[in-house]
């Protein structure tokens, strides 16, 4: 396994393809001269890393704003159990993220389910539920986006408490929602989720599979950025591999009453990349939900020690990641739910 980048240029690169890849006819020579290289070395260093600390590229697009249904879920097994059932729940075709975390709920994932679905989100963590051989499940979706975007700090450059304005809001959400997907949007975004190939003029063939011109289809990316539906176009990195060893899931309980207030004061921290209000239940009382990076747990802890610092909320639990057993992006549009919904429908009768 990787653990330490090769060089500075490394850090130089992983921090800007993260960022954004523009979206122009030779992103990756735009990009080479940002930072000071040529196209041919970083391509080189790009591929090189591909696998490695580099996990894939891709437009990243905000999956309620395409219409589908997702929520973070939290399943109670028997330890014993756990691996076994982990398996069956990432048959699932939606489930993109899924962890064995520190807790008595110790199974999570997040799932995504299309605006056709056979069964809807509840119905299918229910039949999840039942096929997983769960003690308890508790659907945790989305009351209200803080921030969203995962931006590692690679080259090690902000303090604890360091703060950025998120570029994704609650707001731009809704909106994004309320713009309908046509045909022709469905087909880009088909071609947009694959992963981008590390040549001079990547778009090309993605162009081509759809009968238009290179600038055509870029014009047509930047549209769907306008209208929230895509967030951008970048890299995911492979944390562990790019040094950020620990991931914790901070869970805070926050008055009713100021939710609002404290959740885009935690959403503020550069360091968090998810921040989210979730529903709470008798056995869960935690209901806004911060996701931090670090390279170790002490790194993660400093973060959530200033967030509590600055908010003066002291009532919350770090929930670890211990296992990861599945951890991949949702293909839109794509036929493999709708598959997995025949067979399981076929299975149970249902």
């Amino acid at each position: 396994m990787s653990v330490d980048l090769r060089d500075e240029l490394d850090k130089e690169i992983l921090d800007i393809v993260q960022k954004e890849i523009p979206l122009v006819a030779e992103p990756y020579k735009a990009m080479a001269e940002k930072i000071g290289t040529t196209e041919e070395v970083l391509l080189e260093r790009l591929r090189s890393m591909k696998g490695q600390e580099i996990r894939q590229v891709s437009a990243i697009f905000d999956t309620k704003a395409l219409g589908y249904q997702s929520s973070l879920v939290a399943a109670r097994i028997a330890p014993e159990k756990l691996d076994e059932m982990a398996k069956v729940f990432n048959e699932h075709p939606g489930i993109t993220h899924n962890y064995k975390r520190n807790h008595d709920f110790n199974l999570w994932f997040t799932i995504a389910v299309p605006p056709n679905s056979r069964f809807g989100l509840e119905k299918t963590v229910e039949i999840l539920g039942e096929l997983g051989q769960v003690d308890s499940i508790r659907l945790l979706p989305t009351l209200k986006l803080f921030k969203i975007g995962v931006q590692l700090d690679v080259k090690k450059e902000n303090e604890a408490n360091a703060k950025a304005d998120p570029n994704y809001t609650e707001e731009m959400r809704r909106a994004a929602m309320s713009i309908p997907l046509t045909d022709l949007d469905i087909k880009v975004i088909l071609e947009l989720q694959k992963d981008l190939p590390f040549v001079s003029r990547p778009f090309d063939e993605w162009a081509a599979n759809l009968n238009m011109t290179t600038d055509q289809l870029l014009a047509h990316a930047k549209l769907l950025v306008e209208r929230g539906q895509m967030r951008r176009f970048s890299a995911v990195l492979n944390h562990r591999k790019a040094g950020f060893r620990a991931n914790g899931m901070g869970v805070w309980h926050v008055p009713e009453d100021r939710t609002d207030e404290i959740g885009y004061k935690m959403g503020s921290f550069r360091a968090v990349s998810h921040c989210y209000l979730r529903p709470i239940y008798p056995d869960w009382k935690y209901n806004i939900f911060t996701m931090v990076h670090g390279r170790d747990m002490e790194e993660c802890e400093a973060i959530l020690q200033a967030i509590e610092d600055e908010t003066g909320i002291t009532d919350r639990i770090t929930l670890y990641s211990t296992k990861e057993y599945k951890k991949t992006r949702v293909s839109y549009f794509t036929p493999e739910i709708y598959e997995w919904e025949e067979a399981v429908a076929q299975r149970l009768g249902l």
